[in-house]
């Protein structure tokens, strides 16, 4: 069984992506690597090289900055790095510049590869979400953030990423997908009150004009962390690759941040009470289609 991980990336060092401990959270489960790496003014490319020479294949491209309707230009970015893959891969693992998969759940998700390889039925596998934010003590719980997405695919001809990068789409119609009981800690909004608003500045140019972002996120010293809907206390341990990030951060929350009000109109707070009792999501958008392995 033969494994490839991809992911596209620029500017990470810039933009404090965690790219080197996306790829290596995730190379212990992949024969190669390829990395779309678009136009950096950083030393992206030297800090992904030095992580697995020979391992890790970067393919040079430019992104189309003028493609700003929906972030298509991250579909187009990771489609690239898709058309990179060995025809005779059997999986492909996508994990994207601000992601990372616990070690704990390796053996887990080499199991389900080899489980699933033969089952026809199954064209992925879905993963559990944990929406790091503010700080590495915390996580989101939000109707408004994702909690399930495709990070593992068999290596089918035609799956290519849809919209904004965020799932796939293979002969226009949803993957067909088994969910597993592994999680991808997101870490992309980890980042002090400041830097978190940086950060949506940032992340909306590629969806929206700069008349835009300036008109609905002016430049400002804070982020209102209501954002998020609902916090809570991280009380698990971090991917190991991550340590020495976490070991380095420079800031600490004085107060629990749990304790803030946030900003759910009644029919959310209706809908997370729902989901909170029964465990059901109502209402909510699927990039995939969850179906029974025979395995």
């Amino acid at each position: 069984m033969k494994v490839t991980g991809f992911t596209f990336i620029r500017n990470a060092i810039i933009n404090d992506y965690p790219i080197s401990e996306a790829i290596l959270s995730v190379l212990p489960l992949c024969d190669e690597f390829i990395v779309a790496l678009g136009n950096s003014s950083d030393e992206t490319e030297t800090l992904i090289q030095n992580l697995a020479p020979g391992k890790i294949k970067i393919i040079n491209t430019v992104w189309d900055d003028s493609l700003r309707a929906g972030g298509q230009v991250f579909a187009l970015e990771t489609n690239k790095a898709i058309a990179e893959v060995s025809k005779d891969s059997d999986w492909m693992i996508y994990i994207q510049g601000d992601e990372v998969i616990h070690e704990k759940y390796h053996e887990l998700i080499k199991s389900e590869m080899a489980n699933n390889l033969k089952d026809q039925t199954i064209e992925g596998l879905l993963l559990k979400y944990k929406h790091f934010y503010g700080s590495y003590d915390y996580f989101a719980e939000s109707r408004r953030w994702y909690r399930r997405e495709i990070r593992i695919l068999k290596n089918l001809p035609g799956i290519h990423s849809y919209k904004d990068a965020q799932g796939f789409r293979i002969d226009g119609r949803k993957l067909r997908v088994k969910l597993i009981d592994a999680y991808i800690y997101h870490y992309g909004w980890v980042k002090t009150p400041a830097a978190l608003q940086g950060k949506v500045r940032n992340f909306n140019q590629f969806y929206q004009t700069a008349n835009w972002v300036e008109e609905n996120f002016p430049v400002q010293q804070s982020f209102d962390l209501r954002n998020a809907d609902r916090l809570v206390k991280f009380t698990g341990t971090h991917p190991a690759v991550i340590a020495p990030r976490i070991a380095a951060t420079n800031w600490k929350f004085e107060e629990d941040i749990t304790k803030i009000t946030p900003k759910m109109n009644l029919r959310r707070k209706v809908l997370q009470k729902i989901e909170d009792i029964t465990g059901i999501r109502l209402f909510e958008y699927r990039n995939y289609k969850i179906v029974k392995s025979s395995s």
